[in-house]
Formats: structure tokens, C-alpha cells, sequence
């Protein structure tokens, strides 16, 4: 069964995307796991901790409602 895509899945890939990072730099640089950032993107973890959502959007420089928003 697919997983339907989440607001945080889809934006969380664009904005890293944009920034021109892979997943395992952002993690890196967030200091999170690197399946921790899969696991968002694919949909799996749509409820990550309020800590790793706030050390991704430092590095992104976005906010944690432009992760949420569904465009």
C-alpha cells in the first residue's frame, strides 16, 4: 500500500531540495539520523518530535508552519 503524501513529506524534500542538500547532509547538519529525515520524506513519521522539527528548520531557514502547510 502507498503512503499518501504529507504536507511535512512533500515540503520538508522542497525546501532541502532548494537549499541543494542531500538527506544525509541535512541530517548531518541538523544533528538528527538520517533515517529520521527518510522517514519524513516517504511519509512513514509524520509526527517527529517538536526538537528534530526545530534543528531541520534552523538549517533549512524555514519555519516549523511552512513544514506543516499544506500548499
Amino acid at each position: 500500500m502507498q503512503k499518501q503524501k504529507h504536507p511535512l513529506s512533500k515540503n520538508l524534500k522542497r525546501l532541502r531540495k532548494k537549499k541543494g542538500l542531500s538527506q544525509d547532509r541535512l541530517a548531518k547538519l541538523a544533528d538528527v539520523a538520517n533515517n529520521t529525515i527518510i522517514k519524513i520524506e516517504q511519509g512513514e513519521n509524520i509526527n517527529p518530535r517538536l526538537d528534530t522539527l526545530t534543528k531541520i528548520t534552523k538549517v533549512l531557514e524555514a519555519n516549523i508552519d511552512g513544514l506543516l502547510k499544506d500548499n
